[in-house]
């Protein structure tokens, strides 16, 4: 017997992937096959299998990558072969997003489907604008048009008098029938001076809000440039946009921040940044490899016994030595009677997530704040181990040596080059979406400023350089680059504040 298909008709959300719903992820996960619309959120394409089959069909200015005729018979052909799959749509759906369409001719097929509901743009994008579409002191009513139809051919569908007396409207796609819908409001009773916004880019980092009356709405979206995505809203309840500006105003709205620490360690500031408003650009530098050999941490565990303390200055060197811990089929039992030092509280968080109790972190996270935590302890013949990156700088096992100890530094890990392309930032750069470059080690510096090459310096106007520590600053001051935002404690949640600190001082 044959597999049967499905279908899943998602609704995607206005823009910001945070506004997919559970359900929706769920059913994205599950599909073997993803047909997606224009505006989709490339992260949320990133939540599906990764044998997923992606096919784009995009509407984009009117040009149609697919017809929907095209996309119907995909969508036959697909759950028709036994697949499942999931119809990827910006919105909701059933909110002028023909999705209706698309599951009648499911349903006339006799192919299985489920329709998931989206946050439609219609109230998200004026909620991201401070826009509450309804208000007890100025409407109770509001009303969602299509703005694509044409306002003034004789047989319009829409019923403008009765519209002209509501109090919130909604025209989602309407920039390009704008005059016409601002007049068409006005000819059937609608003051002239009832306050108007669009909205572009809605949920977005790149959102623009502007604000005026149904009278020059218009005329100040040309001359603003205003193109689509774009919705109108109609009322009142614009006027609460000057105190209910939320989005728009958080402290690194619309900042295209570059990151450039390896993936696996981007995601927690990735999501400090985004929800301090700004644009994330990954662009990792460094990728964490495996040491040339594992001989030298592989010895040192056989005799952890004969250890006083460890010594962790990383999250990755914490990872790499429990990862061969457990390959030499030890495990943190092994490890009683050893006391645990961290360069600071991150580090010291991934051993305590194994339910290892830390004994030392320093005030400052850094080699040197390492040394001085020492300083009340005598180590005297002590052994102490230090798994690290293959380079790093010496500063702890020559100071700790000199107090008496015996320090055996073993490669845990190498940072290397991880491949990327200049040219994938340098278009970022040239369509003005980066606006700061954050350096959290000197190897992101020195394989930054390999991979961009020697023409990169001097740094393109108008972009400023973040650092984490002194001595990250220090290689990038070496290396020609300025430094015009330095956090000194190693943090990332630090350097965040620290960014916030800076844009606010405009």
């Amino acid at each position: 017997m044959s597999r049967k298909g499905k279908v899943y008709i998602i609704g995607a959300g206005p823009g910001d992937p945070g506004l997919m719903t559970l359900k929706g992820a769920k059913c994205l996960q599950e599909a073997e096959v993803v047909i997606y619309d224009h505006l989709i959120s490339p992260e949320l394409l990133d939540m599906a299998r990764r044998d997923a089959r992606l096919i784009y069909a995009g509407k984009e200015g009117g040009r149609h990558t697919l017809s929907q005729a095209e996309i119907n018979q995909r969508l036959l052909e697909e759950a028709g072969s036994g697949r499942v799959v999931a119809r990827l749509k910006g919105g909701d759906p059933f909110v002028f997003g023909r999705g209706g369409e698309e599951a009648e001719e499911l349903a006339r097929a006799g192919i299985p489907f489920e329709v998931v509901p989206g946050v439609t743009s219609a109230i998200s994008v004026p909620a991201y604008a401070g826009i509450p579409l309804t208000h007890r002191r100025f409407t109770a009513s509001v009303a969602f048009v299509t703005g694509h139809e044409d306002p003034l051919k004789e047989q319009s569908e829409i019923d403008w008098k009765s519209l002209a007396g509501m109090g919130t409207l909604v025209f989602l796609m309407g920039v390009r029938n704008l005059p016409q819908i601002a007049a068409s409001l006005v000819a059937r009773g609608k003051k002239p001076d009832t306050p108007a916004a669009m909205i572009r880019w809605g949920t977005t980092v790149d959102q623009e809000t502007l604000t005026g009356t149904l009278a020059d709405i218009a005329e100040r979206a040309e001359a603003a440039g205003f193109k689509p995505p774009a919705i109108l809203v109609v009322g009142g309840v614009v006027g609460l946009r000057k105190d209910l500006n939320w989005f728009e105003t958080q402290p690194l709205f619309g900042k295209g921040v570059v990151i450039t620490r390896p993936e696996p360690q981007a995601a927690s500031m990735a999501a400090l940044l985004r929800d301090a408003g700004a644009r994330v650009v990954s662009f990792p530098t460094i990728r964490i490899a495996p040491p040339e050999s594992w001989d030298e941490l592989d010895a040192a565990i056989q005799r952890l016994e004969t250890y006083a303390w460890l010594i962790f200055t990383s999250a990755n060197g914490v990872h790499h030595f429990l990862e061969r811990l457990r390959a030499a089929g030890k495990d943190l039992r092994d490890l009683k009677g050893i006391r645990l030092c961290t360069i600071g509280p991150a580090t010291a968080a991934v051993l305590e997530g194994q339910g290892l109790r830390v004994d030392l972190v320093p005030e400052t996270y850094l080699s040197e704040g390492v040394v001085a935590a020492f300083e009340r302890y005598d180590l005297s013949g002590q052994r102490i181990l230090l798994p690290r990156a293959e380079k790093a700088r010496d500063v702890i096992p020559n100071e700790l040596a000199r107090r008496g100890a015996s320090v055996d530094v073993v490669t845990a890990y190498r940072t290397v080059n991880s491949g990327r392309k200049a040219a994938e930032l340098a278009e970022q750069i040239a369509l003005g979406r980066v606006d700061v470059l954050t350096f959290t080690s000197p190897s992101t510096v020195t394989n930054f400023l390999e991979i961009m090459g020697p023409d990169f310096l001097p740094i393109p106007a108008g972009i400023r350089v973040a650092c984490i520590g002194p001595v990250t600053a220090a290689a990038a001051r070496k290396a020609g680059l300025p430094v015009d935002i330095l956090q000194e404690a190693y943090t990332v949640p630090g350097l965040v504040e620290s960014l916030k600190d800076f844009f606010a001082r405009g």
